[in-house]
């Protein structure tokens, strides 16, 4: 099943940290936003294979915003 991983905050995208094809564990950082002069990393929700990255380093983010594409275990 594919999920969307959403921005918490608006800024701008500082690092991604992986890319597609990456596996992932629940709660490992796939992108860092620079916020107010703040590293916050976006967690992937779950485990699974990063599918897609939707954005790339220093572009803008909306809090809410889907960055990235996650195709997750089933069951």
């Amino acid at each position: 099943m594919r999920k969307e991983i959403k921005s918490d905050v608006t800024g701008k995208i500082w690092k991604v940290e992986l890319g597609p094809g990456s596996p992932v564990a629940e709660d490992d950082t796939v992108i860092i936003i620079d916020s107010m002069k703040m590293e916050i990393p976006v967690l992937s929700p779950e485990a699974g294979v990063i599918v897609e990255i939707l954005v790339k380093e220093e572009d803008a983010v909306a809090e809410g915003q889907v960055v990235a594409i996650l195709e997750t275990d089933p069951g």
